[in-house]
């Protein structure tokens, strides 16, 4: 089996694949105080979880966008399964024709995100990931990765808005019951959740007027099941994206 984890500024997706059946998926808290060896259990802890014996782990492969915890989690990996772990960086077989001023400054998950999207999916595509950050990003035919949008994500724009907003309380992301809120809490869901919305929508708008054509839009990410469905355009939700990107890298690259 292959344990593949994508190392986010939230949390951790971890998942283990048998060819390309994906066997579990789980979650757990990124923190840049764990040491290696709470990586390792909890690693070890919860694959035991799902039924999956370190014995049967092969090989493992890795993207991170936090510098400060990678090393401690794939060291934890190596200590548990004895294998340094594939690493999703520089060097490493992509396929993706990466249109970017400094190519090597696109995040790791953006390229494992694109790369498990062409394998499914039919270019121009326009690709969003919905976590910590909100993410867009186009790749167009012939696999070329054109670049794309950042912008904070729903729980980190309401994060910012609760500390720096002495009277706005701290609100579940809840689905809002209509656009025009009747009370504080209402009108902060709202805006939360449909202004995300509603931005996607825009955002997606004008990239497709810049490029001139309609494109096909796949979304992922934590916070993509409760935004999607309030967007009026069509957008395919394919939450394992990461996991899958990361399974067919490593089969390009694999030792």
């Amino acid at each position: 089996m292959l344990l593949a984890i994508d190392i986010g500024n939230t949390n951790l997706v971890i998942g283990c694949f048998h060819g390309n059946n994906l066997k579990f998926k789980a979650r757990i808290a990124t923190d840049t105080i764990r040491t290696s060896d709470q990586y390792g259990v909890e690693i070890k802890s919860m694959m035991e979880a799902y039924g999956v014996r370190v014995e049967d782990i092969e090989d493992c492969i890795i993207s991170s966008v936090v510098p400060p915890v990678f090393n401690s989690v794939r060291t934890g990996v190596w200590k548990i399964i004895g294998k340094q772990p594939m690493v999703v960086g520089p060097g490493l077989k992509t396929g993706l024709n990466i249109h970017m001023d400094v190519p090597s400054q696109v995040g790791s998950d953006r390229i494992v995100i694109a790369v498990a999207a062409l394998a499914e999916y039919k270019a121009p595509l326009i690709l969003m990931d919905l976590g910590t950050a909100t993410t867009l990003e186009v790749v167009e035919p012939d696999n070329v990765y054109m670049g794309g949008i950042i912008f904070p994500g729903v729980k980190l724009s309401l994060d910012a808005m609760t500390t720096r907003c002495a009277q706005l309380p701290g609100i579940s992301l809840d689905k809002p019951k209509q656009v025009i809120g009747k009370n504080t809490v209402d009108c902060m869901r709202s805006g939360m959740m449909y202004g995300t919305a509603a931005m996607i929508d825009g955002l997606v708008e004008r990239i497709e007027e810049e490029l001139g054509h309609e494109c096909t839009l796949v979304a992922t990410g934590g916070m993509a099941q409760f935004i999607i469905p309030l967007c009026k355009r069509d957008i395919i939700l394919d939450k394992n994206m990461l996991l899958k990107g990361l399974n067919i890298l490593y089969q390009k690259n694999k030792r």
